[in-house]
């Protein structure tokens, strides 16, 4: 019985200890993307912190089966993404490390009824809810944005998910409702959608979503086009 105590205990440690390890890894991604945000590091000494930072969480995180897609806004689906057949999508001259200065449109704009530009379902009347698309761990993001910021994203969500080895992005949005370290599950609400951001509060911006991923390569984020994964995803 006291050896299956010892173990229990030794357990419960190594499970809290490995939580801290998370929290801090993705604290210090955050400070780091916060950074190459406002353009306070040079470039190479950016891939030099971050790729590191990404081996240890990849190591610290449990990686969980294979499985498809929530779309990331409840009460829609495919249909709301921007353009013909996913075409607002262009990640040509994109680069991680130019931060907020970055070129290009690596993402789909995901646009919710909302006429009055209130952030307000013009259906339901209630904000439409964010929902994380798979497992993962929530890497850096921001509560705090004022209309007068030039930050293009505005109230942004950067997620890592193990399984995949991908990181998603959620933009523009009203409030979030996670921190750096968060370990979240498919599905679940981390923001509202909103208008903040530097081009999205602007009046000629409908009220949306933007939405990215990227595929770690040499464990930098590189995007890809998610269209296909955003149509089949499963609709809450």
């Amino acid at each position: 019985m006291k050896k299956i105590i010892l173990l229990l205990s030794i357990l419960c440690v190594s499970v809290v200890s490995n939580a801290q390890d998370i929290k801090t890894i993705c604290s210090n991604i955050n400070n780091l993307n916060t950074a190459i945000l406002n353009g306070s590091i040079k470039k190479q000494d950016a891939v030099a912190q971050f790729k590191p930072l990404i081996e240890q969480l990849k190591k610290a995180s449990d990686k969980h089966p294979l499985s498809g897609w929530t779309f990331s806004l409840k009460g829609y689906k495919s249909n709301a993404i921007g353009g013909t057949n996913g075409n607002g999508y262009s990640d040509k001259g994109y680069n991680f490390l130019d931060g907020n200065k970055h070129a290009a449109h690596p993402a789909h704009d995901i646009f919710i009824n909302d006429r009055n530009q209130d952030c307000v379902d013009d259906r339901t009347h209630q904000p439409v809810d964010v929902l994380v698309v798979d497992d993962g761990i929530v890497i850096a993001c921001t509560n705090e944005w004022e209309p007068t910021s030039t930050l293009r994203g505005g109230k942004f969500i950067w997620i890592y998910h193990p399984a995949q080895n991908i990181i998603t992005y959620y933009a523009h949005n009203q409030a979030i409702f996670v921190k750096p370290g968060d370990e979240v599950k498919q599905g679940q609400k981390i923001a509202e959608v909103g208008r903040t951001g530097y081009n999205a509060f602007k009046k000629r911006s409908p009220t949306h979503l933007h939405f990215s991923a990227f595929k770690l390569v040499d464990d930098m984020p590189v995007p890809y086009n998610p269209y296909l994964q955003l149509k089949k995803a499963k609709t809450i």
